[in-house]
């Protein structure tokens, strides 16, 4: 039996892809879905002897199929966003408390203790529908960080003005996460100089503006703040895990989580580090669903194993993973 322990305990390579080939069978004995993927390609799991020979089960699965690797109850289903009248993903949670575990961890990894930020969050597009799991990771984080004056805002962008402004003169730490057209509208209406402010951006202009590069994009949210960095969250409804940017569009993992680039020609062909291809990512917190999973996102692998997302595959649908447009 694996156990979410085990996972998030992870601490060098050797152990991840032990457990990856574990997770590996055991998805394969019980998720009827991707066993069935994995017969398409001929593949015999008791030959499966490493990361490159696991099949990564393409992401538009999860919305056609239900992909679950368990029989127990669901407790939360996750929904992405799209267009009226798309279909959106479905990732089936039988598990939440392994999702929270996940982004705490993977929030405390890199940024310490919450306690020691207010947390703002500007994320309309996804505040106006159900079933987003950025939504439920942040309103978590906000009440975590056990500050009063930590919270969500839609429209209110004044207010929201007024206190981003009053909190980093106080000196205090703030995260403010926000979906990209939101944080454009709001260095429009008000040019900032922020000193203790972390911008984290999870990417997507829900239709609301055109895409941009992410240079651009960084450039004009660095002035319009007056921050040297923005900090960016790649996640995505169909994975339990988060990937983060501390600037330049430069992605680390936690240590359950790891990526792999696929030739875009053949995709069950690896390419080297530095080389541009298909994201495949392999998220040990997905054991209830699916850890192997062939991601619509085009990027490189860095020679220390971070990672940059360079754009998405041609005629596939922008979703709310963090991307920006070739």
């Amino acid at each position: 039996m694996i156990s979410a322990s085990d996972i998030f305990a992870i601490s060098n390579q050797k152990q991840f892809e032990k457990m990856a080939l574990k997770v590996f069978r055991h998805q394969y004995e019980n998720n009827i879905v991707y066993r069935e993927f994995c017969e398409l390609l001929k593949t015999d799991s008791h030959k499966v002897k490493s990361l490159e020979q696991i099949p990564f089960l393409p992401i538009q699965f999860f919305k056609s199929h239900n992909v679950v690797s368990n029989t127990n109850a669901i407790e939360e289903v996750f929904t992405s966003s799209g267009t009226t009248g798309a279909i959106t993903s479905r990732h089936l949670v039988t598990d939440a408390s392994i999702y929270e575990e996940s982004y705490r961890k993977g929030f405390s990894e890199f940024y310490g203790n919450i306690e020691d930020y207010v947390v703002l969050a500007l994320l309309p597009s996804y505040l106006e529908r159900e079933g987003s799991s950025l939504i439920y990771m942040v309103e978590d984080l906000i009440k975590l960080s056990n500050q009063t004056e930590s919270g969500f805002y839609l429209h209110n962008h004044d207010e929201l003005i007024k206190k981003l402004i009053e909190l980093d003169q106080s000196g205090q730490n703030v995260i403010l996460i926000g979906v990209t057209f939101a944080l454009l509208d709001l260095i429009e209406k008000q040019q900032f100089k922020l000193q203790n402010t972390i911008i984290m951006e999870t990417g997507g202009m829900k239709g609301k503006r055109k895409e941009m590069i992410r240079e651009e994009l960084h450039q004009q949210l660095c002035e319009g703040f007056g921050v040297s960095a923005i900090h960016s969250e790649y996640g995505m409804t169909e994975l339990l895990s988060q990937a983060y940017s501390l600037g330049e569009g430069v992605f680390e993992c936690p240590s359950w989580i790891q990526i792999l680039i696929r030739d875009t020609e053949d995709a069950l062909t690896y390419i080297p580090k530095g080389k541009t291809g298909g994201i495949n990512v392999i998220d040990l917190a997905n054991i209830n669903s699916c850890s192997f999973i062939a991601t619509q996102d085009l990027g490189k692998k860095n020679p220390n194993n971070s990672f940059e997302v360079l754009g998405r595959f041609d005629n596939s649908d922008i979703r709310g993973c963090n991307l920006m447009v070739l």
